[in-house]
């Protein structure tokens, strides 16, 4: 989760498919994708990965999805101050709606569109 514009689907996309999404338009609600994970103790697990709109308008809809969540990344961009000033509403959010013991990340995106940048898409 994250405001618009942030890479949401980006990460997922490159994480699911390891290719960048043709489609540039917002996440309308919430989509979703699926993929096997082996565990290094054997066998798979399959990760279910809900993508949220960062639309206010849409917070109703998406909230609903992090009940039973055992995980959330929290994404800003790092050329955009503002969607790291968020942050903090994005967790209150998430501690709000979903169970107490859920794992939180931040990850900082976009790296890979600063000048002069080394870092890797």
């Amino acid at each position: 989760m994250g405001d618009t514009g942030v890479g949401k689907t980006h990460i997922l996309s490159r994480y699911i498919r390891n290719a960048l999404p043709k489609n540039k338009y917002p996440t309308i609600g919430v989509e979703f994708a699926t993929k096997a994970v082996p565990l290094r103790a054997g066998g798979t697990v399959k990760a279910q990965i809900w993508d949220t709109a960062g639309q206010e308008r849409f917070r109703a809809i998406t909230s609903a999805h992090y009940r039973k969540s055992i995980g959330a990344l929290i994404v800003y961009d790092i050329m955009q101050l503002t969607t790291f000033e968020s942050v903090q509403k994005w967790i209150d959010e998430v501690k709000e709606h979903a169970e107490p013991d859920i794992v939180i990340m931040l990850v900082g995106n976009k790296l890979d569109m600063c000048e002069g940048s080394s870092g890797s898409p």
